[in-house]
């Protein structure tokens, strides 16, 4: 099991969007360049964000993506959620119910269907745990840890470089 590269992207550049003002937006074509990624690809992955409400889309030439709630409020599992969709990762397949024994002895046949899989409920514990890992993140502890390394030079560059691409709504 991996996640995408999309859940990395919308991690990076949710980022950006958390010190926007209030009435600002970041363009795809901006966070697309200043990450040097597909900017085709980043707009479908902000497509999911938004259905999400995640982000909100601003439409229109001064338009572009904001948060549309506190960077607190939003997890790094809201995100793979929104990117990656909520199915489960392990699909239980119960196999355990095609044996050769449960085919070919009755008693062994009930007991094993009465029961629930220990590989399936193991699987699914510790999705949870990661999950719960996930839930514990979110986009200000995420930005509160770039703070602390990044250098106050490149924090200036940054914010030079979306300072050109934030579009002021009005």
């Amino acid at each position: 099991m991996q996640y995408s590269i999309g859940v990395e992207y919308a991690l990076h550049c949710l980022v950006y969007l958390i010190d926007i003002p209030p009435d600002s937006t970041i363009g795809i074509k901006e966070l697309s360049t200043f990450q040097g990624i597909s900017e085709t690809y980043l707009s479908k992955i902000f497509g999911k964000l938004a259905k999400a409400e995640i982000v909100i889309s601003v439409p229109g030439v001064k338009g572009g993506y904001r948060l549309s709630k506190p960077a607190a409020d939003i997890s790094f599992w809201d995100v793979v959620q929104a990117v990656e969709g909520a199915a489960p990762i392990f699909q239980c397949k119960n196999i355990k119910d095609n044996s050769l024994l449960c085919q070919q002895d009755e008693e062994f046949a009930s007991c094993s269907r009465s029961t629930p899989c220990i590989i399936n409920l193991t699987m699914r514990e510790a999705e949870q745990s990661m999950r719960n890992v996930l839930r514990g993140k979110n986009l200000l502890w995420l930005k509160e840890e770039v703070d602390k390394v990044l250098t106050p030079k490149a924090r200036q560059e940054t914010q030079d470089f979306f300072s050109f691409g934030s579009r002021v709504q009005g």
